[in-house]
């Protein structure tokens, strides 16, 4: 559990991170140590780092997915039909999942 304090400098941190601003590596060390053992701070940092990117197309679904926090955190980690080859997408995964 996290006390008051150290809730409140997170979010100033997360708030930051979010709106582009500059954040340290120090302050960046931080989080990611509190988000790896907490799952709310995990979460908010995930919610940050979506609302850092612009993302280019809105969808319908979008904002049920964010308050829902199941949209993907990270910007190429989405597959795009137009752009991409799913077996390049596929690349880094496990071997049963790898296109043959």
């Amino acid at each position: 559990m996290l006390s008051t304090q150290t809730r409140l400098r997170l979010q100033n941190i997360l708030q930051r991170l979010a709106a582009g601003k500059t954040v340290s590596l120090k302050e960046r060390i931080e989080l990611q140590k509190y988000s790896d053992h907490d799952p709310t701070v995990a979460a908010w940092l995930r919610r940050a780092r979506r609302q850092q990117r612009k993302e280019r197309e809105k969808h319908v679904g979008d904002p049920l997915l964010s308050a829902l926090d199941l949209d993907a955190s990270e910007p190429h980690s989405e597959y795009c039909p137009d752009q991409d080859d799913l077996g390049d997408w596929f690349q880094g995964a496990p071997y049963w999942l790898r296109r043959s």
